[in-house]
């Protein structure tokens, strides 16, 4: 019988991310295949719940509503910035992403969407927050052996 993917299966498969209008956000279909863990955080929720009963050999595309790939944007999260909060090096202009450290200490993603002369308006929103994505796997292989002992 073959293994089914369960809550902390670990994974080798192909996947790929693309906007509903065929824009490609990123594959692994011409690369290496990738290992990932379910319930580590690496795919989001949705993406983990269209994986769930999948078995080695299965390929499965869907499209995921905004809520279920990288959450709505929300406007609480464009804040306004000093230049000088950027490096000297590289000045911010509209369109340029940068990876910014919180106060916790965590990286995450700002992109600018104005400059004015001493501010810049930045959207910590994720870059994919609010659109509905295609999501498409490839199930290459399925190790539920660690899951056995995690359950018992």
């Amino acid at each position: 019988m073959k293994e089914k993917i369960e809550m902390h299966s670990l994974l080798l498969m192909h996947y790929s991310i693309t906007l509903t209008n065929g824009t490609e956000i990123e594959s692994s279909f011409d690369d290496e295949p990738v290992e990932v863990g379910m319930g580590t955080g690496v795919l989001t929720e949705g993406m983990e719940l269209a994986l769930y009963g999948l078995q080695t050999g299965d390929r499965q595309t869907l499209t995921l509503t905004p809520e279920q790939g990288f959450g709505l944007r929300d406007e609480d999260n464009i804040h306004m910035m000093p230049v000088s909060d950027f490096p000297d090096d590289l000045k911010p202009e509209s369109g340029l992403v940068f990876e910014f450290e919180t106060p916790g200490g965590e990286d995450i993603l700002g992109t600018v969407l104005a400059v004015k002369s001493d501010s810049a308006e930045v959207d910590f929103n994720h870059p994919l927050a609010g659109q509905p994505l295609v999501f498409t796997v490839e199930i290459l292989d399925i190790n539920n052996a660690h899951a056995k002992i995690s359950d018992q």
